[in-house]
């Protein structure tokens, strides 16, 4: 299936970084686009700034939430056949100090994982019934390769990524298909400095090529830039080790 246009397309966490960016990439190629968020002044003022934008209240930790809006948005664009689970946080954790990590390790579990298995919940049945829909999932370069700083983010990847992957099977004779976007570090604000970070690929570069990789690939399972790869083949490659080590020694973030 061709997600990067003529679809309608729900991406809940999308009122900042690559959430917002693809957003607008995928607008601008002729998708309807509705994004979700927890603010909502910040998306009426997304709304006036890109007319045909649609808006939804939504917070991916909060159950009842997601079923309220999944339900609005499923009432207001029946048509919705892609669903792109974005919502995430990142946070540095000292897991040596028990004080120091767990309220942390248990938003990041609530926000990185909870929150996809719950949106997935509440849109897989309504995907089910469309001629052709895509499920898009968000894991990261740390799902393959970790980031000693950040456990329970590297941990939520790679749930993720195995969900997908499990999720691709279980859903093998449907009309759903599952992508798996695996981001590298992005100019973002997912950490404090990572938006400037010389370590860290432009926001516009990266939405870019995944866009160009959506358009050229439309039965891809996974959506991997080039910035990432080293990551992501890490072990296949027999520099796991290695890599480990040049990521965790230089003062640098992945998504």
């Amino acid at each position: 299936m061709d997600i990067a246009a003529h679809n309608t397309v729900f991406i809940p966490g999308a009122t900042s970084g690559i959430g917002l960016a693809l957003a607008l990439a995928l607008h601008k190629e002729g998708n309807t686009v509705v994004i979700g968020g927890r603010r909502a002044d910040r998306l009426a003022a997304i709304e006036a700034e890109h007319p045909g934008i649609g808006t939804v209240v939504v917070d991916t930790t909060d159950p009842a939430g997601i079923e309220a809006a999944a339900q609005e948005v499923r009432t207001r664009y029946p048509q919705l056949n892609v669903v792109i689970a974005m919502a995430g946080i990142m946070r540095i954790e000292d897991w040596r100090r028990p004080e120091a990590f767990l309220a942390s390790a248990e938003a990041v579990i609530t926000t990185n994982v909870l929150g996809p298995i719950r949106l997935i919940a509440a849109f897989v049945e309504h995907l089910q019934k469309q001629p052709d829909a895509t499920l898009v999932t968000v894991s990261s370069g740390l799902a393959f390769t970790p980031f000693a700083a950040t456990p329970s983010y590297n941990a939520s990847k790679a749930a993720v990524h195995m969900l997908s992957e499990s999720l691709r099977i279980q859903l093998a004779d449907t009309s759903v298909s599952v992508v798996e976007i695996v981001p590298p570090a992005v100019r973002t604000a997912l950490l404090p400095d990572q938006d400037t970070s010389e370590h860290a690929m432009p926001l516009d570069e990266y939405v870019a090529e995944v866009m160009e990789l959506l358009r050229s690939d439309p039965t891809a399972k996974e959506i991997q830039v080039e910035r990432v790869k080293f990551l992501r083949h890490a072990e296949a490659r027999g520099d796991y080790d290695e890599i480990v080590a040049a990521i965790n020694a230089a003062d640098s973030h992945g998504t």
